[in-house]
């Protein structure tokens, strides 16, 4: 699995596109400096290269996250900031 973020600063929504060798849920994780998990989504993957969109994010608090991304055997993460 491969993520390339669009920006590792959000506001409101987190865009990344991902590059998967065969389509298959993804698990997304995302916690704050603490480690509290703030949100998370699973998403069915339908084709190899795929752009997600996660809304829904703009009631966070700002400061610094960690975006955990898991796809079958796979798993990366990826830190970000969320600002004004």
């Amino acid at each position: 699995m491969f993520v390339k973020l669009r920006s590792s600063i959000f506001i409101d929504a987190l865009q990344f596109q991902l590059h998967t060798p065969k389509a298959e849920c993804l698990k997304g994780v995302l916690k704050d400096d603490t480690g509290s998990v703030c949100r998370t989504i699973e998403k069915d993957l339908v084709d190899e290269k795929e752009l997600v969109t996660w809304t829904g994010l703009n009631e966070l608090p700002y400061g610094r996250y960690t975006l955990e991304l898991s796809h079958g055997e796979d798993e990366m993460k990826v830190n970000l900031v969320k600002r004004v």
